[in-house]
């Protein structure tokens, strides 16, 4: 076994830093602008995605090494991208609002927001399903709803004497 080898580098550690900032910003942006937020989930067709997403960057990362060292200063290059991202948008409220999407208004007011959902790719049935979850009957039991960074949704309930009136009594609109 050839230890110096293993070891050395085979490709410029400042190429392995801009190929793997380079790739990493370029899925990033790709996610961040171009993909939609699944409602509470990851998918089969997520994951496939990450994996094809990540077999396809590996080359262009890579430019073909073959030492351990040079694997070590990719690997470490995509972490710290990823610290300082996390770093920054912890401590700059602007790069937070660019890092993370803003949440969405999906209800207001017992109220579905139709473009809204439209624009985050949410169906009626979807939406049902996860208000239902929060328990959930009567969209007029609802003062807000949002779509949050994390693909979650929240709801602020209105007022209890509100939200415990029959849908019947309510006139409301009964999710099932």
């Amino acid at each position: 076994m050839d230890w110096a080898r293993l070891f050395s580098f085979s490709v410029s550690p400042a190429e392995i830093v801009v190929r793997g900032t380079v790739i990493y910003w370029f899925i990033f942006l790709l996610f961040r602008f171009l993909l939609r937020r699944d409602i509470g989930a990851i998918a089969v067709a997520d994951i496939l995605l990450l994996v094809l997403i990540a077999d396809a960057a590996s080359n262009g990362m890579s430019g073909g090494y073959d030492s351990i060292t040079d694997g070590c200063i990719l690997v470490a290059t995509i972490a710290g991208w990823n610290y300082v991202l996390d770093w920054m948008s912890f401590h700059f409220p602007t790069v937070r609002r660019w890092v993370q999407p803003p949440p969405q208004v999906l209800v207001r007011d017992g109220k579905m927001q139709r473009k809204a959902m439209r624009r985050e790719l949410i169906t009626m049935d979807e939406l049902k399903s996860k208000l239902r979850e929060q328990g959930i009957e009567n969209l007029d039991e609802i003062k807000i709803a949002h779509l949050e960074e994390d693909g979650e949704i929240s709801v602020l309930r209105r007022d209890n004497q509100e939200s415990r009136q029959s849908p019947a009594a309510a006139g409301g609109k009964t999710i099932a």
